[in-house]
């Protein structure tokens, strides 16, 4: 079976509901697909507590706000159904259970195989996220260690781990709230950080962090970072006394730089001063329950979970696209293949101002050129 269009959209999560909801606005025919069996499936297999790191203001995709009702930072499943209203909203119907295998380019079409059939498109969006895949777990004799040993991805509530001793490898926001939920769920954590780290609070005097880099984004990163750097510190201290490695640059360059988020603290500071909180360096090897850290010191845990982060999902299928990932570390407007061939990518970018503030920022771009070019 072969389903045509004028736009094939891949993935229906945030990236790829903005997109279809442009495109539709415009009156542009498309496809979209997802490989799981319900929109915005990364969402439902999160850990029970996550919430948005950013305030629903700045996280709204186009042409549809949140619910009154909804809190300042939402919840997972306050996500989930602001998606399916999302969905309901711009009946959005995508061909769920089908996953791209191939996307090639034939002569001015992209024909994209998948496990229920051809699509053949005009253009591609990719919107499966640079989140989208798990890291590999693969620490220094780990298959000696008798308890649990699992990614970030696997973890769904720390009541699972109560009364025990958990061991966090990273610190990144998901680390951080891992960490926490733990300690709210009656478990001792522990955090194992073997990096330099930016921790920034999730809101100064009672604004929303990124709301104070929307107004700091045309400055220049290194500058910007010192205006905010006495805020930041104010609220967050030294973090070398908590144990921690201050990262060489502040927040804003970071992203620029590595093209990953810094922290926004929403309790983890606190639980570290506290002493509920236990930092290490990093893990060096294991031995049975015995971990040993890169400081020559050695603790004993009962479960390790390691929130190591993601790497993009699926866009390495599209043949077309290996020679442009660099090209997805800047925003659309500074990329220099952006829409060639057809071809785009939504959501790739970490933004200082917000990962869903950004996808509906691209997916209004994305939507405009394809609407110029059909």
């Amino acid at each position: 079976m072969t389903t045509s269009s004028t736009v094939l959209i891949v993935g229906a999560s945030f990236s790829g509901l903005a997109t279809a909801a442009c495109l539709r606005r415009r009156k542009v025919d498309y496809s979209i697909i997802e490989k799981e069996n319900t929109v915005g499936a990364p969402w439902r297999h999160h850990y029970d507590r996550l919430h948005l790191h950013t305030n629903k203001r700045l996280s709204e995709l186009p042409y549809h706000g949140w619910d009154a009702a909804a809190p300042r930072y939402p919840a997972r499943l306050e996500v989930v159904r602001y998606l399916e209203d999302y969905q309901r909203a711009f009946d959005i119907q995508p061909h769920f259970q089908t996953e791209a295998l191939s996307i090639r380019r034939l002569g001015d079409r992209w024909i994209t195989e998948t496990n229920r059939g051809r699509f053949e498109s005009r253009f591609v969006v990719m919107a499966t996220g640079a989140y989208g895949r798990p890291g590999t777990v693969a620490l220094a004799g780990q298959e000696s260690f008798p308890g649990r040993v699992l990614h970030s991805y696997d973890y769904i509530t720390g009541a699972d781990f109560r009364g025990r001793r958990v061991l966090v490898v990273g610190f990144g926001n998901s680390a951080c709230e891992i960490a926490i939920d733990l300690i709210e769920q009656g478990a001792a954590a522990s955090m194992a950080v073997r990096s330099p780290v930016n921790v920034v609070p999730r809101d100064i005097l009672g604004m929303p962090v990124v709301e104070i880099s929307l107004l700091l984004r045309y400055l220049p990163p290194r500058l910007a970072d010192r205006i905010a750097g006495p805020l930041v510190r104010g609220v967050i201290g030294d973090v070398t006394r908590l144990g921690l490695q201050r990262m060489p640059y502040g927040p804003i360059e970071q992203i620029v730089k590595d093209g990953k988020a810094p922290v926004l603290d929403i309790g983890v500071v606190k639980l570290i001063r506290q002493g509920k909180i236990r930092i290490y360096p990093g893990v060096d090897r294991i031995a049975a329950e015995t971990v040993q850290f890169a400081n020559g010191h050695t603790a004993n845990f009962d479960a390790i979970v390691a929130a190591i982060g993601y790497t993009r999902n699926g866009a390495e299928i599209v043949d077309a696209a290996r020679d442009r990932f660099e090209d997805l570390r800047l925003q659309i407007g500074s990329q220099r293949h952006f829409g060639e061939d057809g071809l785009y990518f939504c959501g790739y970018w970490v933004s200082p101002t917000g990962q869903i503030r950004e996808i509906a920022r691209d997916a209004k771009k994305i939507a405009a050129d394809i609407g110029k070019r059909k």
